[in-house]
């Protein structure tokens, strides 16, 4: 067997000495705060400037205000509506040779509160939901849930909303019918089991002492509300309230060789492209991360990877380095290779029937390249070219990197997509490159610390060296 087939198949953990593994569980361990804190987006953007700010990275609105010249070696963001931030490294040669890129996207299935949640039914207040995402619904019933969220009231005062993560804290949740009465329930297709408008959490039962008051119970939550946050009832339309899983990050399994967490579609792989970000320094080619929102749901919006976000930025950046031009900013687009940062799905024993096992990723043996993703007859994937996919080989197997490759299962199994098709269209090389992981999409999913590991020291060799 040839020696790329072969390292498909062996275990990254069989290579490590004990200062990898030292290295692995600091990794992961860092990794876990990070997830048990951050749950939504704009917690994960803020956490990454913060930490971007400490590196020595500057707001790419400041360099503009003060007409500052970019040079090698520059470190600069740019957050966009506090859901999609843009890191760079000025690299040494001409940016219209391309920029290496770095993309992930940093929204997760979860329940959104919609614009008027709260109401009361037979003596129980109750929060009305959206969910957002792909889910199987029935999942999120009989949960710890946590309310994390932003509130923007009339005079432009932020409040962050965070209920159910300190100890203690009081969590909610939705409620399933009891298996006693369950009988038509159970004969239910597992799509009809929960409907989308029966995900509503229970927040209260306890009234306010006005008897003549209606609705006492929602009264006494929004009093409750109003005393800690300063916010009233109409202030739900201005704000963004996500319902996600209580609780931290775990180690997961008696080994402790993974990590179970909320959120690691996409976070996983936005973490790890943050972290091999930051220890590029003086690279020859501008280094990129892109951290965006709404991949869930088709990349949408101003905060989605199809707005004019990045190109917008990188038009700026090329006005700051000095001589902009449409051609430059065509050029350094088309020129550019990115690895889309995303998530694909682990081998699972207990589901063997829905993967093609010489194409499934598995646990514990390193980054997953997919070179399309897509549905069925690679409907809406972007497929890589193999003169990059040869390119990156090289790469990986210079630096030690543990890969394998993958496709997301049988091909009439289903599918999904990612953000590499809309930078493609930009004509550059993109491949899905990510970590695999079992219970995509559910409140808790899992994945390998190896896989962690490996995906940060490909993702720096990535930066470093294509």
């Amino acid at each position: 067997m040839a020696k790329d087939l072969q390292k498909k198949y062996d275990y990254a953990w069989d290579k490590y000495s004990k200062d990898d593994f030292k290295a692995l569980f600091k990794i992961s361990d860092e990794y876990k705060a990070f997830m048990s804190k951050c749950k939504t987006e704009r917690e994960c953007t803020r956490e990454f400037i913060k930490r971007a700010e400490v590196k020595g990275y500057k707001n790419i609105e400041e360099l503009i205000k003060s007409n500052t010249k970019l040079n090698p070696g520059d470190k600069v963001y740019a957050n966009n509506k506090d859901k999609t931030l843009a890191l760079f490294v000025i690299g040494s040669k001409d940016i219209q040779e391309g920029m290496r890129i770095l993309g992930a996207h940093i929204d997760s299935p979860r329940l959104d509160l919609k614009q008027n949640p709260l109401y009361e039914d037979t003596d129980l207040a109750l929060f009305d939901t959206h969910y957002y995402g792909g889910i199987k619904k029935y999942q999120w019933v009989t949960l710890p849930l946590a309310i994390h969220g932003i509130v923007i009231k009339k005079d432009g005062t932020k409040v962050d909303i965070v209920i159910g993560e300190d100890e203690d804290d009081p969590v909610v949740g939705i409620s399933d019918l009891l298996i006693h009465l369950s009988a038509d329930q159970m004969a239910k297709k597992a799509a009809k089991v929960i409907e989308g408008e029966d995900l509503n959490i229970l927040v209260g039962s306890i009234p306010v002492k006005d008897k003549d008051v209606k609705n006492r119970v929602k009264q006494n939550i929004l009093k409750i509300l109003n005393k800690k946050y300063s916010i009233e009832e109409e202030d739900f339309v201005s704000a963004e309230i996500e319902v996600v899983p209580a609780g931290k990050a775990r180690d997961y399994g008696i080994d402790k060789s993974m990590v179970m967490a909320y959120g690691h579609d996409d976070k996983i792989c936005a973490y790890t492209s943050f972290d091999a970000m930051m220890k590029i320094k003086n690279p020859d080619k501008t280094c990129v991360t892109l951290l965006v929102d709404k991949e869930e749901i088709g990349s949408v919006g101003a905060t989605g990877m199809q707005s004019r976000f990045f190109e917008n930025t990188v038009a700026e950046l090329i006005d700051l380095i000095g001589d902009y031009s449409d051609l430059k900013l065509r050029r350094a687009l088309t020129n550019s290779k990115m690895l889309s940062s995303d998530v694909s799905a682990a081998f699972d024993p207990n589901y063997p029937s829905v993967m093609e096992k010489n194409n499934a990723a598995y646990f514990g043996k390193g980054v997953v390249f997919n070179k399309y993703t897509g549905a069925r007859g690679k409907s809406g994937c972007n497929d890589a070219n193999p003169e990059f996919i040869a390119e990156i080989r090289k790469v990986m197997d210079d630096n030690n990197v543990s890969w394998q490759t993958s496709e997301l299962g049988k091909v009439d199994q289903g599918g999904g997509g990612t953000i590499a098709y809309i930078l493609a269209e930009y004509n550059m090389q993109v491949i899905d490159c990510g970590i695999a992981l079992h219970n995509m999409h559910a409140p808790w999913e899992v994945a390998s610390k190896a896989d962690i590991y490996e995906a940060v020291k490909g993702y720096k060799a990535f930066l470093n060296e294509i």
